[in-house]
């Protein structure tokens, strides 16, 4: 706490100038007059460790309806959609301060709520669950058709269940499960839902793997993410991209002043301004990370990267006979995190294990699997191969701390 106390001190007084307060900055290092705070390396699903120079964007104060921001705020909703490779004649970004969370009950509540019918839900894990859950809140008629946590949502049971099905007016799935890291097929589901229901929304929840697996919007209604995900944002507003023929039939349908995505975008639209409040500090970041996203070679450039961490984890845990949840041959594009099982042995207690490796500055993930004991590492945000080398380095030596 005094080291922090004596940086926020040394910040403060010289807050006047940027240059001065830049230079407390440097690496992976908070500089004080007298220490310094280094900062841990995220292996998790979000938030995410980020560049310097996407920190950097956030030192300055910008005001709300100043042009300049007006101009960033259109800026990032256009290269959203380039990044969906999504039509801007038929596609818009509707961006909505929160979390992730926020943008999946806005898209519930905006586009489902209120509207007789009933919604299909396609979980295999704690995600799918949560939308489900979201539309209990909110008074949605549900029918969830569950599959195996380490298996991906079948195409082939999605069109036979909705062959028997009358009066749904949506479906629901999650693209990248985080609690296991299996990846749905998005695509091929879409294909089904919009052949046997056309009229139907199809709803994707794809917050961890937008930017990092590429996706076709050709069948998606709407598409939900979050800033401190893939493209490596900070924390403070998520966004949804939404097919303009569906949006603009709800307005007035939503319950929620908030919530509502109608209200949030003919706003918009029409002054370049948010209803209420943004996060400033974090869109001026995630416009720098967007610079970024496309000078590493945009979604093609990002999923390489992503890849190649995954792979290092996998293969350097299996050599320390770490087993992993998923069959990488059955999964081959889970590079967002990986799950591994506890090893068989009494002697590691994951809470010891992941406070050893806290203290190393290598922060991994609990698990969220229902039907096995396992924990999570992330191999996305502002990490390269040298760190995953690093983090193994530190799971062998706690490894050996432990006697495991």
């Amino acid at each position: 706490m005094a080291v922090l106390q004596a940086a926020y001190r040394s910040l403060r007084r010289n807050f006047c100038s940027t240059k001065t307060v830049t230079s407390f900055i440097n690496g992976n290092r908070l500089f004080s007059d007298n220490a310094t705070v280094t900062q841990d390396k995220l292996f998790t699903p979000g938030p995410l460790n980020v560049s310097m120079r996407v920190k950097k964007a956030m030192l300055r104060d910008v005001g709300t309806r100043h042009s300049e921001f007006v101009n960033i705020v259109r800026s990032i909703r256009q290269s959203l959609l380039e990044v969906a490779g999504a039509n801007a004649d038929e596609f818009t970004t509707v961006p909505v301060q929160g979390s992730g969370t926020y943008a999946v009950e806005a898209t519930v509540a905006t586009a489902f709520s209120n509207i007789p019918g009933k919604v299909l839900i396609l979980e295999n894990g704690s995600y799918g669950k949560r939308i489900a859950s979201i539309c209990s809140k909110w008074g949605v008629e549900t029918e969830i058709i569950t599959f195996p946590e380490t298996e991906m949502v079948d195409p082939s049971v999605v069109d036979s269940v909705l062959s028997l099905r009358e009066n749904v007016i949506g479906v629901a799935m999650v693209h990248c499960e985080t609690s296991t890291g299996v990846i749905n097929p998005i695509g091929e589901v879409g294909e089904v839902v919009k052949r046997r229901l056309p009229d139907s929304t199809f709803f994707v929840d794809a917050m961890s793997s937008f930017g990092a697996i590429p996706l076709l919007m050709t069948n998606i209604d709407f598409m939900v993410s979050s800033a401190n995900k893939c493209l490596q944002g900070v924390p403070g507003f998520s966004y949804v991209i939404a097919k303009k023929s569906k949006l603009n039939k709800l307005n007035g349908n939503c319950r929620s002043l908030v919530l509502d995505l109608a209200a949030q975008v003919d706003v918009l639209d029409n002054t370049g301004q948010f209803r209420f409040t943004p996060p400033t500090h974090a869109m001026l970041a995630f416009k720098e990370a967007l610079t970024e996203f496309h000078e590493e070679g945009g979604v093609l450039g990002r999923s390489k990267r992503y890849s190649e961490n995954a792979s290092i984890i996998r293969c350097g845990m299996e050599s320390m006979g770490f087993k992993t949840l998923l069959d990488h041959d059955l999964h081959p594009q889970s590079y967002i995190i990986t799950s591994f099982y506890y090893p068989a042995t009494s002697k590691f207690v994951f809470e010891n294990f992941y406070e050893k490796l806290s203290r190393t500055g290598h922060v991994i993930y609990p698990g969220q699997v229902s039907t096995a004991k396992c924990f999570r590492i992330g191999t996305i945000g502002h990490l390269y191969p040298d760190d995953m080398q690093s983090l193994i380095d530190a799971i062998r030596n706690v490894c050996h701390d432990i006697e495991v």
